[in-house]
């Protein structure tokens, strides 16, 4: 018997509707949901350990998985079953869990685990947009403590006119792509592209977002009503002391405000804060610390917390000696590596990156085979993050979802910059040697000089900085390029990057409630002036792109060639192309393309690229009814000379002898010889031999008839003897 299902729609104004239901799917689960748009169909559970873990932090699991059969595909590979997540699914559990985990308890530490899942795709739905929503319907119909009901929403911006959740055909027309997330109250997370726009145009889409939010935050509580609302779960709380906490507080807070305010190193303030905290912690006995030494560790670091944000608050004076709205010491360098296609280095106070790029063909473009999206990326980054970058020893386990995530918002501040005319498959890789403060923004301008230093013609050079914000709900002061330790004791972290004309991407990630758009508006204005600063310090090390390639890098050259020739150029087996690509050192690509073949040619040596085209020339060489062309003779016959075009080698035809001379010609070589050079004319497919046509001699001035020598058209006609 079928049980029964609860649901709630969602309108969202223009004729399309969200669709929430439960009571049907994995009821052992603590909540589960089904969310549904067109016939795209989401799958979310959560389950938190009834058990308190043993960590002081909460471990939780946002996993986001797209199945093949979903769209009626097959995934690819030997095994024809889903393996490890992609890189989209990646950016999606990020997105999902940066609004999930701050409205946890505090001092809830249970293993907690919401599993996502796409098992029905349409191609106008994007799954991504409903994955916030159905994580927090779920966590509504558990018992597990959370604060408020979220959702996240996609907004587009379409011929001035914001969509939310656009299908990928109307998110390829728009200029703004944002995934913004939220309660009913308060924006927590912002993350997307834009094509240049300003500070005013992103908050009023950051705006219209939050109204589809609001709306579908209603459609949860109702569910949860609907179905029973269960009673929170008891969980064991941490343990607070309210004395000792008074205690770590009068005896550290000025010793950590006194140290914050010397602008010292990081490396310098680390160990003053560290011998404070060894301070505090000889106050108590041996057998006292093994029994609050947690409580101890907490106070302190919160203690800690206040002084430094009170310091910025009261005096305007951040860790490092800086004011607000100052920027740290910037230094750039381009070609610091001889043998990369392109390469820079940027270093912004304790944070530095090393940017490389190379250049390649079509083969090397980054392929993107999913449930729902195939295509390829010919301009991608890759973003790296070794733990020497911040003085530590750990071992490495492949690429971290924190890196992925850094790497695609590098990628999106960059990608609309690269012309849509690059011949080449374009990838940058960011290798992080020092981090002490955002280097994904360092990342974009590393990249920017980098790209530049390749050759490559960047609509625009592109910056990024990363901003902060304290504040105690009567002040706050919002803080330019910030430190590491400011992004941890913040409540806001964002990042900006673009050009002087506009933003090209963001993310942002706000820790307290109900902050006002006046004060989004005021910080994004900060950092565009931040944002200019740095472009200018990129600018001065390098202006514009440089004009070439590097004589080491390789040139590109695409060529069209007609359809019906492809298969001459790669010949039987692949023999001409691979013949052309050996002696010539180059590698050619060939793709169908309508009723074309795209011809790429990729080589270091200008010569041997020439030389590879002309080869293609020869071979797709098609001469022209009634044109002369000049011909090379190749091979002497008894009834005629083979001759090759001059203008493309190996494109040979035969002229017969009756087309040498006007006279009677007994010998060929009589009028031509093997090695000479002689113009002809061509006439097309010959109806008598069914073989192409030429003549020397319809270009030779043809002599007079001798006297007497009537012409054929004189003679009487011939009769048939049934006549006579």
């Amino acid at each position: 018997m079928i049980p029964q299902v609860y649901r709630e729609v969602i309108d969202l104004g223009d004729g399309r509707q969200i669709t929430l239901e439960t009571g049907k799917l994995a009821k052992q689960a603590h909540g589960s949901v089904v969310v549904q748009m067109g016939k795209a169909m989401l799958l979310c559970t959560v389950v938190s350990s009834y058990d308190a873990g043993t960590v002081d932090f909460l471990p939780l699991t946002v996993d986001y998985r797209e199945k093949f059969a979903a769209a009626g595909r097959y995934p690819g590979g030997f095994f024809k079953r889903e393996a490890r997540p992609s890189t989209e699914e990646i950016l999606t559990m990020r997105l999902v869990d940066r609004v999930l985990r701050p409205l946890f308890p505090k001092d809830y530490h249970s293993e907690t685990q919401v599993m996502i899942q796409l098992m029905s795709h349409d191609d106008d739905v994007m799954p991504d947009a409903l994955a916030g929503l159905a994580a927090s319907a779920a966590i509504q119909l558990s018992d597990i403590p959370f604060e408020t009901p979220i959702s996240e929403v996609r907004v587009a911006r379409v011929d001035g006119k914001f969509i939310i959740n656009p299908s990928r055909a109307q998110l390829a027309e728009a200029d703004i792509d944002m995934m913004v997330g939220a309660s009913a109250d308060s924006v927590a997370m912002v993350e997307g592209e834009m094509d240049e726009v300003s500070e005013e145009e992103m908050t009023e889409a950051i705006k219209f977002a939050h109204e589809a939010i609001k709306v579908q935050c209603e459609a949860q509580v109702r569910l949860a009503e609907a179905f029973g609302k269960k009673e929170t779960r008891e969980y064991e709380e941490e343990k607070e002391d309210e004395e000792l906490a008074k205690k770590i507080y009068d005896a550290a807070y000025q010793k950590c405000y006194d140290i914050a305010k010397q602008g010292s190193s990081k490396k310098e303030r680390g160990l003053a804060f560290s011998e404070v905290k060894d301070e505090i912690k000889a106050m108590f006995t041996e057998e006292e610390l093994e029994e609050i030494g947690d409580l101890v560790s907490k106070y302190f670091s919160k203690t800690h917390k206040e002084a430094v944000r009170n310091l910025t608050l009261d005096e305007g004076i951040r860790l490092d000696g800086r004011q607000t709205t100052d920027i740290r010491p910037i230094w750039c360098e381009v070609d610091y590596l001889p043998s990369t296609h392109g390469s820079s280095i940027f270093t912004r106070g304790e944070t530095q990156a090393l940017a490389t790029v190379t250049l390649g063909t079509s083969r090397e473009a980054n392929v993107i085979d999913l449930p729902t999206q195939q295509g390829e990326e010919t301009f991608y980054l890759h973003y790296n993050f070794p733990p020497f970058s911040t003085g530590e020893a750990r071992p490495l386990r492949g690429t971290s979802r924190r890196e992925v995530g850094h790497g695609n918002l590098a990628q999106r501040a960059l990608k609309g910059m690269i012309p849509e005319d690059c011949p080449y498959t374009v990838r940058v890789v960011s290798e992080v040697l020092e981090s002490n403060g955002s280097s994904s923004m360092a990342t974009v301008c590393s990249g920017t000089m980098a790209l530049m230093d390749a050759g490559i013609e960047l609509k625009k050079p592109v910056s990024g900085i990363a901003m902060g914000l304290i504040s105690d709900g009567d002040r706050y002061a919002v803080l330019s390029d910030i430190l590491g330790d400011e992004d941890h004791l913040g409540d806001m972290d964002f990042k900006v990057t673009g050009t002087a004309d506009g933003i090209t991407a963001c993310q942002m990630d706000i820790k307290i409630k109900g902050l006002s758009y006046e004060i989004l508006v005021k910080a994004l204005k900060q950092a565009r002036d931040g944002r200019l600063h740095i472009l200018e310090k990129l600018t001065d090390t390098i202006a514009t792109p440089n004009e070439t390639v590097k004589a080491h890098a390789p040139k590109m050259v695409k060529i069209t060639i007609p359809e019906a020739y492809i298969g001459a150029v790669i010949g039987p087996g692949g023999k001409v192309i691979q013949e052309m690509q050996k002696e010539s050192g180059t590698t050619i690509v060939i793709e169908e393309d309508g009723d074309k073949g795209i011809v790429e040619i990729l080589g270091v040596d200008q010569e041997a690229i020439d030389g590879v085209i002309k080869k293609i020339e020869s071979i797709t060489f098609k001469p022209e009814v009634g044109s002369v062309y000049e011909v090379k003779v190749v091979k002497i016959l008894d009834f005629g000379a083979v001759v090759e075009y001059v203008e493309a080698p190996g494109n040979e035809v035969l002229l017969h002898i009756s087309e040498l001379a006007w006279e009677r010609t007994n010998n060929v070589t009589d009028v031509v010889n093997i090695g000479d050079n002689i113009d002809v004319k061509y006439f097309g497919i010959d109806p008598k031999t069914r073989k192409e046509k030429v003549s020397r001699k319809a270009l030779l001035k043809r002599p007079p008839r001798p006297e007497g020598d009537k012409p054929k058209g004189d003679r009487k006609p011939h009769r048939d003897k049934k006549e006579n």
